[in-house]
This record gives C-alpha cells, structure tokens and sequence, in this order.
C-alpha cells in the first residue's frame, strides 16, 4: 500500500496514547499496593490490644511463675445502648501469648458471638409470668399459714442455707428482674413459686410423701383457678429446687411430672422423672463471701484437694483407698485439718466426686476459688453445658477411670493448665448469685436456659 507524504506527515502530528496509559496504569498499581500495606500495618496494631499470657520458667526450680497482662480487646460486635457494661464481657475467642510466643485459643464458650447476641435477645424479650403466692404481703401472709412456702427467703445469704441457696436466690432474683410480667397473655412462661427446701424444713410437711401431696394440691388449685395451665398442659410452666426431694414433689401429678420444666441442681439424665432436653441444670452454690484475689498458679503447691463423707459413695471410698496417704495430694474421708477453703486455694485441682447424688457444690466452691474441677460423676448433665465449654476449664474422668485420676493430670502440660485456669476466670461469673441479678449471673444464665425452651405451642385460651 503507497502512503502519500501527507499521510506520513498528519501521522507524525497525532500524539500517542500508549505511554500515559502505561503511567495510569502504574500509578493506580501502586495505590493498591499502598492500602493493601496500611490495611496489613493496621491489622498488626490492632493484635497489640489483644491481651497476653506470659509465664517464665526457671531452670533451677522447674517452677512457674505467672503474670497475666490486661490490655482491652477491641469488641467483635456492639452490645445495644440498653445493656449495662457488666453485661459486655469481652469477646474470649483471643491468643494468648505464652513463652516463645505460641498461641492458643482459649475461649471457654461453644460460640461466644452466637449465645452473647441470643442473650442480649432474652433481655429484651423474655418475660415471666409469677403466680401471686410470691408476692403476698404482710398482713395477708399472716392469715395464710404456708405463705412462707412461697415468699423470698427473708436472708437468703445466710450460711445455714447451705446446698440450698442457689434454690432461693432464683425466686429472690427472679422477682427483681426485668423479666417479670404482671400480664399473663405476654408471658413465654410461668414460674410455680413454692419452695421444696422450706417445705422439707416445715414439721408441718416435712416428709416426702406430704411433700408431693401438697405439691400436687397447689398445682390442681392453679390449674382450676387460671386457664394459663390448660393452654399448654403445663409445659410453659417451671418449678426450682435443689434438695433432692423436689425430684418426687412431682411424681403424682403426670402433666407437672411430664410436662413442667424443672430446673434443679441434681441433673442426672440417669435418674428419672429428669429429662435433659425439657428441664434444666443450674449451679448449686454455697453463700460464700467473694473471693478478693485469687492464688496464682504458681503458688498453688498441692496437685489435687478433695474432702468429704465416704459413707454414701463407692468411688469416694475407692479415692480415699488410692491417695489417702499421697503426701502431694490432699485427700481426706471428712473435714481436713485445716479450714476447708484452704484446699481450694492452695491446689491446683479440685475433685467434685459422686456422692448421693451426680451433684454437689465442689464443683462452684472450685470455681470460687480458682481451683481447676476434676469432674468424676458420671451422668451428670453439667450446667450450662450448651453454653459453656467445659473441657476448656475443667477435666471429666469417667467413674471407671478414677484410678488414672493422678497420671492423667500429672500428664496436663504447665501451659495447657494456665489456659485452663485463664478460663476458669472468666467463667467464675456465671457462677455467682446476686439479690438484683446482673451481666452474665448465675440467673441470668439459669433464664437463658429456660428462654430456650420458651417455644412450645400452646392452646387458644
């Protein structure tokens, strides 16, 4: 093809495009390159906050010695302006940093973000309907001679209540709650407020067949003088105990047996009339003074502390038969020679061992005091359990393995055990009671466990 001088000539003039495009294209490359590197610098930051586990070991003592640093995590989603401060525990799927710089993930829950935002849903909407025994008065309560059944308890902190108190905190709390309706027809469910504890302390009943008689004649009455009963047969209906007792109140009634949710400290889903997916466990606790500062680790001298009565209990027997004499484990059949709440405090692992029942308050006392439980009850449906991962604060050791007890926690590495014990701090919340309940209390998680149960269909009224 000829070409024309003309052509050549106009060609020369038009300018090209090819360079400044190739300079768009570099600039716009190192922009990305740029963000990308302030976005990677800004993540390295922000891991700075996370908090850190550090322990130093020293060669000639073979000891550990431990400092747990507080730094504030930045929150993985925003709580509502409605909930208080105590309510927003800080995210716990952290690292934690330990000698040369390993990270473990030591959160003690299943799902923290899952169950923190469903419970923050409970506070909202969750509403509970109380029959008016509870809240009779004075002059009222002096006409009726059982009203002391179903009040408060008028010093619910006090010593003598023992194993119970978990049993009379609830109701205290409850009433003080912000779930309680005075609405029935906006209730999810209906709380029966008699208690099996005073009812066994009452001469007046006292036995558990005049136990279940008027536990039967209460809930007849209930369910003739108010139709919330009918409409669900009683299955939004709830009663709370700890003493055993309360597991026959029910057996002559079938829909309070079958149907009502109990929510008891002796969870067995080996015992009968106890159904895991229906009723509920919660903590049984003692009236304890709050525990100021824990014993860190590394002052904790004793491997294992358990004491109590043998009589009642084959494995505690066989416990006692084992270690009774192990001079590196405190292990005694009835009181120690020394105040119980010492045990806690000097060992690094407490035994909650079956007794008459899968349950007793070992296992909160360990808690309570730092001490690592060592579960060895089988059966027991431990509270809170779809909430709480307790394998991350505590060890469970089937009935028939008792005799493996010391390998197995001689064999717990000095780091997998200060992650336990940073989780068991986190955790020794859910297991405290309070008169006016607050954050993530022992009430508040017992009413988490009955908000998950709220769903049932009921009748037209």
């Amino acid at each position: 093809m000829l070409v024309s001088p003309e052509q050549v000539e106009r060609r020369h003039k038009q300018p090209s495009s090819c360079p400044h495009a190739l300079h768009l294209r570099l600039l716009l490359l190192g922009a990305l390159m740029a963000a990308l590197m302030v976005a990677i610098a800004s993540f390295f930051r922000g891991s700075a906050h996370i908090n850190t586990l550090k322990f130093d070991i020293d060669s000639s003592e073979r000891s550990s010695k431990f400092v747990i640093e507080e730094k504030p995590a930045p929150p993985q989603f925003p709580f509502p302006s409605s909930f208080s401060s105590a309510d927003a525990a800080p995210p716990p799927s952290i690292t934690k940093t330990i000698g040369n710089k390993v990270d473990i993930e030591s959160g003690p829950y299943h799902n923290w973000q899952l169950f923190a935002l469903d419970f923050q849903e409970m506070k909202r909407s969750f509403k509970i309907y109380v029959y008016s025994d509870a809240f009779m008065n004075q002059s009222h309560s002096q006409s009726s001679p059982f009203s002391p059944i179903f009040l408060p308890h008028p010093n619910p902190f006090h010593a003598g209540l023992g194993n119970y108190f978990s049993e009379h905190m609830f109701k205290v709390a409850l009433l003080r709650s912000s779930l309680i309706t005075r609405h029935p027809e906006e209730a999810h469910l209906f709380f029966l407020p008699f208690s099996i504890n005073l009812l066994r302390n009452d001469p007046r009943v006292h036995s558990e067949a005049s136990i279940s008689e008027f536990v039967t004649q209460y809930t007849t009455k209930v369910r003739r003088d108010f139709t919330f009963w009918n409409s669900s047969a009683g299955s939004d209906h709830f009663y709370v105990y700890c003493h055993s007792v309360g597991r026959e109140a029910a057996s002559r009634l079938y829909d309070l047996q079958n149907n009502a949710i109990q929510v008891t400290c002796s969870s067995s889903y080996f015992q009968r009339y106890y159904v895991s997916h229906k009723d509920v466990g919660f903590p049984q606790v003692w009236p304890r003074p709050h525990e100021k500062a824990l014993t860190p680790p590394d002052a904790r001298h004793k491997l294992v502390y358990f004491s109590g009565r043998i009589q009642n209990s084959r494995i505690r027997q066989e416990l006692i038969a084992l270690w009774g004499n192990d001079s590196y484990m405190d292990v005694f059949s009835g009181s120690p020679p020394f105040p119980y709440e010492e045990g806690f405090r000097r060992s690094k692992y407490c035994l909650h061992v079956k007794g008459y029942e899968v349950n007793t308050a070992r296992v909160s006392d360990a808690i309570h005091y730092g001490c690592i439980p060592v579960i060895i009850s089988n059966y027991y449906e431990l509270p809170f359990a779809n909430v709480l991962n307790w394998s991350k604060f505590a060890v469970i050791i089937n009935q028939g393995e008792i005799a493996l007890t010391k390998k197995k926690l001689l064999s717990i590495t000095t780091r997998k055990y200060l992650n336990m014990f940073r989780n068991l701090c986190q955790v020794r919340k859910h297991f405290c009671w309070h008169k006016t309940p607050r954050g993530f209390d022992s009430f508040h998680m017992t009413a988490y466990q009955l908000w998950l149960r709220r769903n049932i269909n009921r009748l037209s009224h």
